[in-house]
């Protein structure tokens, strides 16, 4: 419609302006209620929220397993150590076993032997130990007995040294030379006397150094080459029979027999 003081009508709202507070939209008429769904005049505009779908990058991976720990290598180690120890430690000590038991077998096998080789030579007449005034030898020394003087209460012509005898002194008389080409130390200690009950007999160095007589002392070393004579003295019991002695170049050797009767 048409206002009579102003024929030309009213320019309608911009369609790309929003309408002013009160104004319809166009192609609305005043007095016609709202189409359903439209936005009544100055109610805010609610749309629906668009969110974006969320960017999920890729899923979260599992933690990495932490890294494996070395194996301690020294343990081993020091265990085969030991374990190699005791190994040897056994063989060693297994070994040694055996030698000693070796040696003293083989010992006693010789010493054996040798009683027997004795008896079947004092009963055959064979092979019988040499007796005084033959040279013997034993390692670097050569012995030569020359008496044997039994039955003697006591020795030593000075009445402040004299000794007395248990039973009765032995004195043993002989000769002691060194074949070798170095001084040899000769000791009184390794001679042994045998009666004829086989009992063995060591010499008693008190009443030798009470009755003298010897070219050196109890204990000396004899020069290459070079003969002493040596007088030892035995205790042995009264009515005992010396019947041999066994002459050793030292405690380790093996020591050679001379009959005294």
């Amino acid at each position: 419609m048409t206002d009579p003081q102003n024929p030309n009508p009213a320019p309608g709202p911009d369609p790309g302006q929003q309408p002013s507070y009160g104004q319809p939209y166009q192609g609305q008429q005043y007095g016609q209620p709202p189409q359903p769904g439209a936005p009544q005049y100055g109610a805010p505009q609610y749309g629906t929220p668009q969110y974006g779908a969320p960017q999920y990058g890729a899923p979260p991976q599992p933690y990495p397993n932490p890294p494996a720990k070395k194996k301690k290598k020294w343990p081993w180690i020091l265990g085969s150590i030991v374990v190699l120890l005791i190994i040897i430690l056994a063989a060693t000590s297994g070994g040694g076993s055996d030698d000693t038991d070796s040696t003293a077998g083989s010992g006693a096998s010789t010493a054996t032997e040798a009683g027997e080789q004795r008896d079947s030579g004092d009963a055959n007449g064979e092979d019988a130990a040499p007796g005084l005034n033959t040279p013997v030898r034993d390692g670097k020394f050569e012995f030569v007995v020359t008496g044997v003087e039994p039955g003697l209460t006591s020795v030593g012509g000075n009445p402040y040294l004299t000794e007395e005898a248990q039973g009765q002194f032995v004195i043993v008389t002989m000769t002691v030379k060194n074949t070798s080409d170095q001084p040899q130390s000769f000791s009184p200690t390794g001679q042994k006397l045998l009666d004829a009950e086989d009992r063995s007999f060591e010499p008693d160095t008190s009443a030798q150094i009470a009755l003298g007589g010897s070219d050196i002392p109890v204990w000396d070393n004899i020069n290459p080459g070079n003969a002493v004579t040596v007088k030892l003295v035995y205790d042995m019991p009264a009515g005992a029979t010396p019947a041999s002695i066994e002459l050793h170049d030292s405690m380790f050797s093996g020591g050679v027999t001379v009959a005294l009767s």
